[in-house]
């Protein structure tokens, strides 16, 4: 990409502050957001990035006293974040950072390969000249993110964002709020899966050959690699995952909600 093409490319992907964001307001019909979505959306964030890691705990208090609230608002912001599998709660231990296990991860990546295949099958029956038109601009930059030497998880963010975007086009509503679903507790393994700069050249390859065939009208290459691709990334989500110990054995004090 040209330092221009990066310029604009890097203008429109920002245009949302973060994968969280873009989801709550996926779902609102408000210009802004709630002050138990802000919370949540703070929140978020930490768990997306890694700041917060699985098995923490979310403690009430302190986010009561962090963001100047009442327990009631912190309370519906870990809803918000429990309904998109960000946190689990449980009986008289309150709310951690979910932490799923390897099995349970490929179980997930084989649920999200199985919908976004019939997402793919619609996208390129449609051929809607505004999505190509953005997955051109979005491969461009996973590209130029692929070839960093630590991109901070912008790329598996790029590709969350034309993964979001390619659901939305594809007349499917239902089809569209399972995989919204499942959306932020999968980035954050995608992120895992797509750490390291061979992995995402692997996968940005991908990404160019399935909207070159999708611009060709190959529906069954368009198809074939978008499963290839989340596949991928899943599968390295697990061995990485299956090396790691568990937030029980890693610390025996909770990481900080701040």
């Amino acid at each position: 990409m040209t330092p221009e093409a990066i310029d604009k490319s890097e203008e429109f992907f920002k245009t949302w502050e973060s994968a969280v964001a873009f989801r709550l307001f996926a779902d609102s019909e408000q210009l802004t957001l709630t002050v138990p979505e802000q919370i949540a959306l703070a929140v978020g964030d930490q768990i997306i990035s890694g700041d917060l890691p699985p098995g923490s705990r979310i403690i009430e208090a302190e986010l009561s006293a962090k963001f100047q609230v009442s327990r009631g608002p912190v309370r519906d912001a870990i809803r918000v974040l429990e309904r998109e599998g960000l946190v689990t709660v449980l009986a008289r231990r309150g709310a951690i950072v979910t932490e799923l296990t390897a099995d349970e991860i490929r179980e997930i990546f084989e649920i999200r390969a199985g919908l976004l295949e019939i997402v793919a099958r619609k996208v390129a029956e449609r051929r809607d000249p505004g999505l190509l038109e953005m997955l051109k601009v979005g491969v461009g930059r996973l590209e130029y993110l692929a070839n960093k030497p630590d991109d901070r998880g912008e790329y598996a963010e790029t590709g969350y964002r034309l993964t979001i975007f390619s659901v939305r086009s594809c007349g499917n509503q239902r089809l569209a709020r399972m995989l919204a679903g499942l959306s932020l507790q999968t980035l954050r393994y995608s992120k895992l899966g797509l750490a390291s700069r061979e992995r995402r050249l692997q996968s940005a390859a991908i990404w160019r050959r399935a909207v070159n065939a999708l611009a060709r009208g190959d529906t069954e290459k368009f198809v074939r690699l978008q499963r290839q691709r989340v596949e991928e990334s899943g599968a390295e989500a697990v061995s990485i995952l299956s090396t790691r110990p568990t937030a029980g054995r890693r610390a025996a004090s909770p990481a900080p909600v701040a």
